[in-house]
This record gives C-alpha cells, structure tokens and sequence, in this order.
C-alpha cells in the first residue's frame, strides 16, 4: 500500500516556498555512487529498490511524467523483464483523450504526473540539483565529485535532526542539508518503510541511496550508452593522434637529415 504523503517530497529538495528560514549553505556528504566515474555502472538491484521506495513512498504525491515505464525494462537499468514491466503499468490509470476516460495504464505509458499541484515531477530531480559548489563558486568540487545531485537528494532525506519549531502558524523541521537549516515537509523516510524482497538493509540511509540511485536514472537512463559512446571516441582520438604524429614525423624526416629504416 502507498504511503500517502500530506507534503510535497519536492520541497524536501529545495522546491518549496516559504520554507527556509535565515541560514547558510545546507551540508551535503558524498555518496559513492556505483555509476559515478567514466567506467562507473547502475546497479540494477539498487535501481530496482529504489523503484520500489519511489513506488510505495514518493507517487503517493509525484510523478516521473517524462518517464516512459517501457524503459523499466531496458539494459543498463532497472532490467525489469516485459511481464513485470506490464503488470507494473497496469496497476496505474492514465487518461485516455480518445475513450475520454481513464484506462490501465500499458508499457508504453509514461508514469503518472504529481497527483498535487505542489508536488513537481521528479522525472529531472538528480540533475536539477547541485550538491558541490565551491570553492568560492569556482566549482572545483564538482570537477572532482560531479554536481553532486543524487547526493544532495540523499543528504536532505537523511538530514533531518529530529528539532522542529513552528512559525507563522506552519511547523519547520530542522535538517542539515537544506539551505537554511529549516524546512516545511516532514521527513519522508524514517527507515524500515519498504521491505525489499532481495533482504537489502531498509535503514534510513540505504533507502535514501537506493531511490536516490533510481532518481538519477531516471533523469538520464541513457548514461551508460554516452559513457560508452565517449569512451570509444576518446580511442579513436588517441588512435588518430597517434598515426598522425607518426605519419608526420616520417614525412618530415629527409627534410630534417634523418634516415628511415626501409
């Protein structure tokens, strides 16, 4: 069964108004991420955990509108196989403009959108995030750790420090990683929400990394296909650099004295 949410997750990553309260910078802690680095995978069953965080927790109020669940099935991914992806969809409904009404959502359906008008969609969460700035906004940081957007979501949704205060008739929760300090949506994850069949650890921690993870791929499921693509071109260039030094050097040698061995 969802949980249903009365506040909107995406205020929990930085989306909500009113929420914060004078502060500095929130604190956010490096992850290592499975995918990070240029020969860094997903790992298909922390995507696939994470699904199940984002599934019972997070649509309660959000959806992945630029998603489409087909995707759940491709490699490199979740890698849910077709039937499981089908009877994924079918438990959604989705409105249909040509029976104007709502159906059973198929494979080829895109998630659901947020069912709050002040729930964002989530589809682009972990790269509209940055959680490494600095120094003094050279970005430095984010060279060596990456925007850092994953680790952003899984620092606010651990950071919460249990202080709350009430201001202006609204309750703000104390947490470490938002700007501020103060935030206005109440913990959406306390450990132990979920129960993951593959008997992963559900603390507060590991399900914050694990739909943080599938967030991430969710906002560019095709990361391993660049990563890919780049490192092949990156070959060719060393490749081509490499022959045209040596057919350089040979086609100047006589002009510099040189012999060439036949």
């Amino acid at each position: 069964m969802m949980k249903k949410l009365t506040l909107s997750v995406v205020a929990a990553l930085g989306l909500a108004t009113g929420a914060m309260a004078a502060g500095g910078e929130g604190h956010t802690h490096d992850v290592d991420f499975s995918f990070e680095g240029p020969f860094g995978t997903y790992d298909q069953f922390q995507l696939q955990r994470g699904l199940q965080v984002y599934t019972e927790i997070c649509s309660a109020c959000h959806g992945l509108k630029q998603v489409p669940m087909r995707t759940l099935h491709d490699e490199g991914g979740v890698g849910l196989p077709e039937n499981q992806v089908r009877a994924y969809a079918a438990q959604f409904e989705v409105f249909d403009p040509e029976l104007d009404d709502y159906r059973p959502a198929t494979a080829n359906d895109k998630f659901p959108g947020s069912s709050l008008e002040t729930a964002p969609d989530l589809s682009l969460m972990a790269k509209s995030r940055a959680g490494f700035h600095g120094p003094y906004g050279l970005g430095i940081n984010q060279f060596f750790k990456g925007i850092g957007g994953p680790e952003y979501i899984v620092s606010i949704l651990t950071g919460y420090t249990g202080e709350e205060k009430e201001q202006a008739g609204t309750t703000f929760y104390e947490n470490t990683a938002f700007p501020g300090g103060w935030i206005a949506m109440a913990p959406p994850l306390y450990g132990d929400d979920v129960e993951f069949a593959d008997g992963h650890s559900t603390d507060l921690h590991h399900e914050a990394e694990d739909v943080a993870a599938f967030l991430m791929w969710a906002a560019e499921p095709k990361m391993m296909a660049r990563k890919h693509a780049g490192f092949v071109a990156v070959t060719f260039l060393l490749v081509l650099t490499t022959l045209l030094y040596l057919t350089n050097k040979r086609l100047w040698a006589p002009h510099k004295g040189k012999q060439i061995d036949a």
